[in-house]
């Protein structure tokens, strides 16, 4: 049977080879695909209703829940484009991509997080409601005057024949835009990723054939759906595989720990942080975690000693490292039955469809196995380019097709990849270069250390030297010299970093991304009191 190049065919297929199995399960709402298939027609019909027309664009502005799914799985259906919008943006950053996607439907989540998004929005853009038909998923009875309801959608689409609507399906094509992903702007303003749906289809279709997904499977999905591992590892790999899905609004350690345990979970792709924290909480060693199957880390840097924890502690049988960005979302994996040291050390080898090469930043020179250098990768996955930025697609992609990920790594003989840090995150010490992510895998190894991150700050003498912030374990009494002691018996003086500060926490996006720039600054405010 061929695959599906659409993602409303998916959809589609799915509800016919699976219509009883559940779909998606948040709380008390559980939706079959066979119901999933009806509410997804049935808002498509509401977005067809308020004048969506082919290949315009839909903001989706709103926390992980069954509702989302349905809404965002309705934009493609009804041949418009899906653009997910971060939820802990403020107003006059959903502004400006309402704005730059020139978005027809705006649906916002309003209430969540104790905020009104709504109020945010409209404040930001006065002309939204001229601008945009919006429908409203609200916590409360509360009307807002000029919007639709989420839940009057669907009566509001019944007007709209189910012909139109399959004329609508049948008009969309592998080719076409199926979503616009905006990267997390850590660097600066994010920028739209545009992806075709068959595009979106085979990064689903490579990660759930490399991880051995399958309708069994039930899968929390704590990624945001905002983000590509939320959105196409998480909602398109159900639709391609008929697993469960069980999405998680905002992370919570002891409630997820508790979902483990409930519903029998066996599947959980996240950032290195959410292990941290279940393996860090109160109630780990009470909890059955005993049906985890699968986990997935699509993080440039895997601190080694985290994956022993998993597999040894969190009782995973497959951990799997891979790498990918939002402009080529699934690159590299690692694969079942590599050896342990593949598994800890390295982020995997390419998927079908994608080529890598390691390259000098400086002279542009291709390198040899080993050598450092900024991965660069070609392939079909590889993003259509940035929206409204011509410019900064020709800066990404080379004329010859070859992504600059802008991280810097190496590639060993049998074609296994290592990213060494971000380009951007290496920094120069008294001449010598240092790569925070080796620093932070050594570090991670220093009994109560929980997480670390390490930046380069300017200094008179060296040029630059290493600031290093370290969550330390509850109840152990770690000291800033004690770290520097540990570091200096592993690493060569000019890695070491010259300032420790122990936090609480690590600053993060809401895709869970240590915020680098925000440490480099404010190490930099505390110079004078650190030297």
């Amino acid at each position: 049977m061929p695959h599906p190049r659409t993602v409303p065919a998916a959809l589609q297929a799915v509800a016919h080879a699976h219509p009883t199995h559940p779909a998606v399960v948040d709380g008390a709402t559980t939706l079959t695909f066979a119901e999933l298939h009806e509410a997804v027609r049935a808002a498509a019909r509401g977005y067809l209703a308020l004048g969506l027309r082919p290949g315009e664009r839909v903001c989706v502005w709103a926390p992980n829940s069954w509702r989302w799914v349905v809404a965002g799985l309705a934009v493609t259906y009804a041949g418009g484009v899906l653009v997910p919008v971060n939820t802990r943006y403020r107003g006059e950053e959903v502004a400006d991509v309402v704005t730059r996607a020139e978005a027809r439907v705006c649906v916002v989540a309003d209430g969540f997080l104790g905020r009104s998004q709504l109020a945010e929005l409209r404040s930001a853009l006065p002309g939204l409601d001229e601008r945009a038909a919006v429908v409203v998923i609200g916590t409360d009875d509360e009307p807002h005057p000029g919007t639709t309801s989420y839940d009057d959608l669907a009566g509001l689409g019944a007007q709209v024949a189910d012909a139109d609507l399959d004329a609508r399906v049948a008009g969309v094509g592998p080719d076409d835009v199926a979503d616009i992903l905006f990267t997390s702007g850590t660097t600066g303003r994010s920028k739209g990723v545009l992806t075709a749906h068959r595009q979106t289809l085979m990064a689903a279709e490579r990660w759930t054939g490399t991880c051995r997904v399958t309708a069994d499977d039930r899968y929390l999905v704590i990624s945001p759906f905002f983000h590509s591992y939320g959105y196409k590892v998480g909602i398109v790999s159900s639709l391609l595989t008929g697993c469960t899905l069980y999405p998680v609004a905002a992370f919570d350690t002891e409630e997820v720990l508790a979902m483990i345990e409930r519903e029998r979970l066996t599947i959980c792709p996240g950032a290195p942080t959410i292990f941290h924290s279940l393996l860090e909480s109160p109630s780990f060693p009470t909890t059955d975690t005993s049906s985890l199957r699968l986990a997935n880390m699509g993080s440039a840097s895997i601190p080694p000693r985290l994956i022993e924890r998993m597999l040894d502690e969190l009782s995973f049988e497959l951990v799997v490292p891979a790498f990918g960005m939002t402009e080529c979302v699934v690159a590299t994996m690692c694969r079942p039955g590599d050896p342990d040291e593949v598994v800890g050390t390295t982020n995997g080898r390419v998927v079908e469809g994608v080529e890598m090469r390691v390259v000098d930043p400086q002279s542009g020179a291709v390198l040899d196995p080993g050598e450092v250098g900024e991965i660069q990768l070609r392939g079909e996955m590889v993003m259509l380019g940035y929206l409204d930025d011509p410019e900064a697609t020709a800066e990404a992609i080379e004329p010859d097709g070859w992504l600059h990920t802008g991280d810097l790594g190496t590639v060993d003989a049998d074609g296994n990849m290592r990213i060494t840090d971000r380009l951007k995150d290496m920094y120069i010490c008294g001449g010598f270069n240092v790569y925070p992510a080796e620093v932070e895998a050594v570090l991670a190894r220093l009994d109560g250390v929980v997480e670390a991150a390490v930046v380069g700050v300017p200094d008179e003498r060296m040029g630059e030297v290493g600031a290093a912030y370290v969550v330390a374990r509850a109840g152990h009494a770690l000291t800033p010299d004690d770290v520097v002691a540990f570091l200096r018996e592993r690493l060569a003086n000019f890695k070491v970093p010259r300032h420790v500060e122990l936090v609480d926490e690590l600053p993060r996006n809401a895709s869970l991304k240590v915020l680098k720039a925000e440490l480099r600054a404010r190490t930099t405010a505390k110079d004078d009191r650190w030297t």
